[in-house]
């Protein structure tokens, strides 16, 4: 896998830090109603959230990559092109599943 100095995502950095913070108080805080004994559905209820942000944070930064990352190596041509297009396709299928 090749490295960039600048990601895709890095205009938007502190915006996704911002919120995985969020989404990682959120996991604490189910956590906390498991050790509490909350009632399951709303356990649950929670549980789907997290989901939901999670995936809403992983499409960004999967649009973010086909925007810079494997919309430059398109241009370029050649085998980088190939493997960034790989790549996304397998991210997509592990984001699909």
């Amino acid at each position: 896998m090749n490295e960039h100095a600048h990601h895709g995502y890095t205009p938007q950095k502190a915006e996704y830090l911002r919120r995985l913070k969020l989404i990682e108080g959120q996991a604490r805080g189910i956590a906390r109603m498991v050790e509490e004994d909350k009632y399951c559905i709303d356990v649950l209820t929670q549980i789907s959230a997290v989901t939901s942000a999670l995936k809403a944070v992983s499409m960004g930064l999967l649009e973010d990559h086909l925007s810079h990352c494997v919309a430059d190596a398109a241009r370029k041509g050649g085998p980088e092109a190939d493997e960034k297009l790989d790549e996304a396709m397998q991210a997509i299928r592990r984001l699909a599943k």
